[in-house]
């Protein structure tokens, strides 16, 4: 399977993506700089964390004008796979390849630490192969508080595109396991045809045993299988 790792300025997370993908999943993969106008022979496409243009304006609100998003929105509209990781999930919402908005974090401070998530939907090329019901991956971030109006909350909850929820270990999701007030402790969603997920932790962070936990690279197992 082909991956590209899509670079903006301000990019921090693409050679952990690209290391995971690389040398621990033993995938071909390439980066792709921003003003690139061709995408060819990609199965899946990343959008990395980090703090792209350095989140002037709102995270991700002048990444969405790269000559890459539009590409990477034809690539989903044909199928193709794409995962954006915290910053990336800024840009495909601030691109309209996903609803809502990501805002300040409720307690208006950035956030780094291991959560937990439980897994909503396994049934999406994202989790077909995750063999846990609950992951504990970290979150970095300042902007990671998902809203949205009730109709797409009502969309999203109907049409199982809410993936991955905040929870605490046993996966209770309660208000007490929500690191930044997202609504409905939402954590990653797709569209609605599930070919494009967002989310707001890192599974690129958490894929090996050396680190003490491999939870992350359940879902790039996924990925690759779905591939």
């Amino acid at each position: 399977m082909k991956f590209g790792v899509v670079v903006f300025p301000g990019s921090n997370c693409d050679h952990d993506c690209y290391h995971v993908l690389k040398h621990v999943m033993a995938q071909e993969v390439e980066f792709i700089w921003h003003k690139s106008t061709a995408l060819k022979g990609f199965d899946c496409l990343v959008l990395p964390g980090g703090f792209s243009y350095g989140d002037y304006l709102r995270c991700g609100a002048i990444a969405k004008f790269s000559p890459i998003v539009k590409e990477i929105r034809s690539f989903a509209e044909h199928g193709g796979l794409v995962i954006g990781i915290c910053n990336g999930f800024q840009i495909l919402v601030e691109a309209g390849l996903l609803p809502g908005a990501l805002m300040r974090n409720k307690a208006l401070r950035f956030i780094c630490k291991d959560v937990h998530l439980r897994v909503e939907n396994n049934g999406s090329s994202f989790t077909t192969g995750v063999g846990k019901t609950v992951l504990k991956i970290p979150i970095a971030h300042a902007d990671g508080n998902y809203y949205a109006d009730a109709g797409t909350l009502n969309k999203l909850e109907k049409n199982r595109q809410i993936v991955f929820r905040y929870s605490d270990a046993k996966g209770e999701v309660t208000d007490a396991a929500n690191p930044n007030g997202s609504l409905n402790n939402i954590a990653g969603i797709t569209n609605r045809e599930k070919n494009v997920l967002g989310m707001m932790p890192h599974p690129e962070r958490c894929a090996e045993a050396i680190l003490g936990n491999a939870d992350g690279k359940m879902i790039f197992e996924s990925i690759i299988g779905r591939g």
